[in-house]
Order: structure tokens, then sequence, then C-alpha cells
């Protein structure tokens, strides 16, 4: 194998791929990317990164002089790619088991495992095919990824739901403790509805490939699912579970709806979240006309009490909540204010946009 490429060339597509390549693993393969090299006119290079759940492959063009594939350290190969000066050229040459990286004056060499030792996700065969605006599918992710759990036992909350039924795209989210949904219109109507659950670490990667200009395709098959994105192709496997029904615990006509400047609840919340406990992370809040009172203490006997002023004219009520489920969702909301409807002390709140519904946040009451 042999080709020359500009650092920008052998850069982007390495950059696309890294996020799933790990420096410590337990198969040492893993922590190599794949490279291979076509000939043609122009050549093809492509690299390929994988940790057995994600699977990332970017291609770009290159002066391939000789054919062939092999797997070097992922990291170091970025390492010194991005320690090189702009525009260089750079040779990579396979010379026996080394691949010898030629810019300049500067020589690496770099230790390689055989190709064939590098795992191959399964072709996907897709069952439905979805093509969605990458700022609106990232936008998706960025609303609801921080509701999934972390290592939960009940292992099909550790991704988030996308769900797809008529022109609809919907990305859910629930810790068991808090749920988020977002959705977005798509540009003509799925067939059938389907349901996946994308893992934790598939949805980050997404997201940190997603841009805000151009498509993206997805296509979604039984056991993983693609994403096109340019020149790159995101791959995951999905998870084998059944997702809560989570329409059941959406409060579907609160009673009480509180609106508030956005800004100036969030940080109320967190002012008096400093002195909460710091194991609970618990907040009363005290809604009467007017104004929301927001309540904090510790075992240390230290408090805090913060008011704002709000939309309400309703009864009085207390309920208390986690202040970080709180902030995040107001934080996460767009526009100036936000509405919380309120049902009583032992129900959940549904946070939202007035008026709006494409972005909805359920947090669950605590007891204080």
């Amino acid at each position: 194998m042999k080709l020359t490429a500009s650092r920008e060339q052998i850069l982007q597509p390495l950059q696309g791929v890294i996020g799933v390549v790990e420096r410590k693993q337990t198969m040492p393969v893993l922590a190599n990317v794949l490279i291979t090299a076509q000939v043609g006119e122009p050549g093809r290079l492509t690299l390929t990164g994988t940790d057995l759940e994600v699977e990332l492959v970017a291609a770009g063009e290159a002066a391939v002089s000789q054919a062939g594939e092999i797997t070097v350290p992922g990291r170091k190969l970025l390492e010194i790619i991005r320690a090189l000066p702009d525009r260089t050229q750079i040779t990579l040459t396979l010379d026996g088991d080394k691949l010898k990286v030629s810019a300049g004056r500067s020589r690496f060499v770099l230790s390689t495992l055989p190709a064939g030792d590098f795992p191959q996700v399964d072709e996907v065969s897709a069952e439905q095919a979805v093509v969605v605006a990458q700022g609106e599918l990232r936008r998706l992710i960025e609303k609801t990824h921080f509701s999934m759990a972390q290592q939960d036992v009940r292992y099909y909350l550790n991704g988030t739901l996308l769900e797809s039924a008529d022109k609809t795209l919907r990305a859910v989210a629930t810790d068991g403790h808090r749920l988020a949904i977002a959705e977005t219109t798509l540009g003509e109507a799925v067939r059938v509805a389907k349901q996946v659950i994308v893992p934790r670490k598939g949805i980050l990667e997404l997201q940190r490939l997603l841009g805000e200009e151009g498509d993206v395709s997805l296509s979604i098959g039984t056991n993983h699912i693609r994403a096109t994105i340019g020149e790159v192709r995101f791959t995951s496997k999905l998870i084998d579970g059944k997702f809560p029904e989570y329409s059941r615990v959406i409060p579907a006509n609160p009673t009480r709806i509180v609106t508030a400047d956005r800004n100036m609840l969030r940080q109320a919340l967190s002012r008096t979240a400093i002195l909460s406990n710091e194991k609970y992370r618990g907040v009363r809040l005290s809604l009467s006309a007017g104004v929301l009172a927001v309540q904090a203490h510790n075992p240390e006997q230290e408090e805090a009490e913060d008011s704002v002023e709000v939309s309400y004219q309703g009864d009085e009520v207390e309920i208390g909540f986690n202040v970080t489920y709180l902030v995040e969702a107001i934080a996460a909301i767009d526009g100036e204010n936000v509405e919380i409807g309120l049902t009583d002390s032992n129900s959940s709140c549904l946070i939202r946009s007035p008026g709006l519904g494409d972005v909805r946040y359920v947090v669950m009451p605590m007891r204080l």
C-alpha cells in the first residue's frame, strides 16, 4: 500500500472516525483505525474506526499508487498528522508490518495489525429509510440526550428512542425520573411506523458528527441504524429491548399553568441549588398568585430561598423536585418564557415553551 495526500485530506476523515477509537481496549485492534487505499482517478482513501458498538467510516481523495489495507494506532496517527504544518504533502507506505509516514523532513514508523483482524459490522438490511435535515436531527438529540440513563440496569433506558410515524420523527429519552421528547416534521410520510433504541455512545457520536447544513439519510434495520452524512458513514448497534410507554407519563391537561421568564427562573433555581442536599438535589417550589418561591436546605442546616414573578392565578401549592432536572429542562427550552404545567403536589410537571408542543419535558416530583 502506498498513497500521497495533503495533511487536510487525511486529517478530516481521521477526525471523523476517531471518536470511537479508545486508547485502552481489551482487543488491541480496537485502538487502531483501518486504512484502505483504492487505486483510481481520483484514488480513494477510507478510514474506519469501531468500538464494536459504533462504527464510523470516512472517505476522501488521495493519490494512490498501490492499493491495500492495514490498521494502525488511531490516536498516534492523529497526533502525528495534527503536528505537521498545514497543506503538507504526506506519503503513507506499508513496508512489511510497519507503516511509514513521510512529510517533508519528518519520518515516522508506526506498528500495524493485519486488516483481517479488524471487526466488520454486519451489513444493514434497511427496513426503513428516512431523510431529515442535519440541523433538525441534531436539534432532536440536543434537546433530549441529557435525559438518557447512565449504566442503568434497565438497559433499554441507556439510549434514546427514535420513533418515525407518518410525517413525524421523534426522539425520546428517560432515566425513570424525567422524560424528554422532541419531534420534527419529515418531508414525506414513512410507510410503516417504527421504533428503535440507539445506545448512549451512538447518540453522542451522532450528535458530534451532525452539522447544520444538508440532509442526513437514516437507514433503520432490525439490529443496526446507519446514518450517511456527506463522506462519513455512521453505523450503530441498536438496543434490543422495549422502551417504556412514554405517552402515559405525559400530563394530559395540567390544571395549574405557570408562565415565567426562562432565564430568571433558571438563575433562581441555580442559586438555590447551591445549598441543596448534594446527594438528592431537592428543592421545594411554593406557588402562589404571581409568585414562585424556591427553597432548599441541606444536612448542615443551611438554607436558601429565592423567588421570581410568574403569571399564575390559581390555588397555592407546594411541590418538591430534583433541581438538576428542572434546570436542564428549562435551559433546553427555546424562547424567552417557559411554561410549567402542574396538577397537584404529587404529580409530574410538564415543561415547554408557551404554546409549543414539539419539545416537552416531564419531571417526576420528589418528597422533601
